[in-house]
């Protein structure tokens, strides 16, 4: 009974928002995009019981990418360990699939093994030749995704609000927020096991994506 209202509710809130946009583009038709404002990573990111060594552009990861807006490389140490963490700020996404990118800019990586943590969401982990890493997308709204299933899903259960209908109206925000922080952890194996290597890097994760969530850049 919950879920049909619930339901109901939804699919009418949909409705009452695609017929504001649809009438705003007779009324004022304008084929162009949102505009995504400039956005500069900042040089330093605290990170819980890890030093941060090195900030810098990315260097391996640069190619031609029209949804690519920003891109950032950090450097932590903890206990002689290096921890990587590379970030890539991305949009007008029409596939979030966060383990075909892996595929892609890290050729040797194996198939990562998705997993979900409560109040974060879901992320996939796996080795690229002598390290372990985690990567998933930090989303605008919502829990982290690893699948273009579960982005797509935010996108119409977190984008669509009545809070969101005037800056929709006014051309100022996209009706689905297709804008994803891809952030992509990594860490030497040395002589730990995969799992250990894992943990490691989940609990970097969570203290970062929690900093990232509150602080996901203004569209």
């Amino acid at each position: 009974m919950y879920w049909k209202q619930t339901r109901i509710k939804f699919l009418a809130l949909i409705f009452t928002t695609g017929m504001l946009v649809l009438g705003k583009t007779i009324l004022f038709p304008n084929p162009d995009k949102p505009k995504i404002n400039t956005f500069v990573f900042p040089k330093e990111v605290p990170l819980v019981k890890w030093q941060l060594s090195v900030s810098s552009p990315i260097k391996s990861l640069t190619k031609e990418n029209p949804n690519l807006v920003a891109e950032r490389h950090y450097k932590y140490v903890k206990n002689n360990l290096p921890l990587d963490i590379e970030m890539l700020y991305l949009q007008n996404l029409y596939n979030v699939d966060i383990g075909a990118y892996i595929q892609q800019y890290y050729p040797d990586a194996s198939t990562a093994v998705m997993r979900q943590q409560k109040g974060v969401g879901y992320y996939g982990v796996g080795i690229d030749r002598q390290k372990a890493y985690l990567s998933s997308c930090i989303n605008p709204r919502g829990n982290s995704t690893f699948t273009h299933t579960q982005f797509r899903e935010n996108r119409y259960f977190q984008d669509i609000s009545f809070a969101r209908i005037m800056p929709i109206l006014r051309g100022q925000e996209a009706l689905l927020d297709k804008r994803c922080l891809w952030v992509h952890l990594s860490i030497p194996l040395r002589n730990s096991s995969p799992e250990a290597s894992y943990q490691l890097l989940e609990q970097a994760w969570f203290s970062w994506y929690k900093w990232w969530q509150t602080r996901f850049p203004k569209p």
